[in-house]
């Protein structure tokens, strides 16, 4: 076990910045242990299941003008994912929408994005806003969070070591791989995490044509409407996401690498 936590720690400090001629610098996850492959498939299926979910509740896709303005802004996005992954080029991409007050959205290692309804009434978005927050999403699929949230999840269930789990992927259950899947989308990022997918997000939507800038009034919103319900974020050092504050001085501090990107692109 011992070996198991060496072994991890040396592995989640081993990053490489992803330096653009133009753009952002951002950290890319090394905890890869399970294949993409696995990854993807297993996520692919707990999407499957939500949107059946969805389907069953009458709550998948009600709004058909909500749907391809969501799918819409999405074309225009991922084409430029590829500079994050050359792996994105060929995932399945697929947009939904799910009728809820949850406001929330995510994006699947693969490609599969989800947005409900809640975020998009609760908030307000313009297009611009609903980029920059579809661009983060897909950013944590890019730099391959999921991907490392579930390897490190798998790795703790079997109590092995790397390399135990390496030569025995094809006997892990596809439960234990549904379960890391889940948690995947359902357990917060780390700091960092949230840092640099904001980062990909604000160059995803500059080279798209969507204003960059909007990353901004999101997060005042999100402030705001934290506060309103009674809810308001905790401190920094509480919480494994970044204040909204230090989440707004880090989005600004960025802006001027993107803008040029925004003022270069088509439309």
């Amino acid at each position: 076990m011992k070996l198991l936590f060496l072994l991890l720690f040396l592995v989640a400090s081993n990053v490489i910045a992803e330096t653009n001629p133009e753009g952002v610098e951002v950290k890319k996850s090394r905890l890869l242990l399970l294949p993409a492959s696995t990854v993807e498939n297993s996520a692919a299926q707990q999407y499957g299941q939500l949107m059946r979910q969805a389907q069953q509740k009458n709550a998948l896709n009600r709004d058909p003008r909500q749907v391809e303005r969501l799918r819409d802004i999405a074309r225009k996005l991922i084409p430029h994912s590829a500079r994050f992954n050359k792996d994105a080029a060929k995932w399945r991409w697929e947009v939904n929408l799910i009728s809820s007050k949850t406001v929330n959205a995510f994006c699947m290692p693969g490609g599969k994005i989800a947005f409900f309804t809640g975020i998009i009434d609760a908030l307000q978005l313009d297009d611009d806003e609903i980029a920059t927050i579809m661009g983060h999403e897909i950013g944590h699929a890019l730099l391959e969070h999921g991907r490392a949230r579930m390897s490190e999840q798998v790795a703790k269930n079997v109590g092995i070591s790397i390399a135990a789990a390496v030569l025995n992927l094809g006997q892990l259950s596809a439960e234990l791989l549904a379960q890391a899947a889940n948690l995947a989308v359902s357990l917060p990022y780390a700091r960092s995490q949230e840092t640099d997918a904001d980062l990909v997000g604000l160059e995803l939507a500059a080279r798209a044509g969507y204003d960059p800038r909007a990353a901004v009034a999101v997060w005042q919103k999100m402030s705001k409407l934290s506060q309103g319900a009674g809810k308001g974020q905790p401190p920094q050092f509480l919480s494994t996401h970044p204040a909204h504050d230090t989440r707004i001085k880090q989005i600004e501090a960025n802006l001027p690498k993107v803008m040029p990107l925004y003022r270069k692109a088509p439309g």
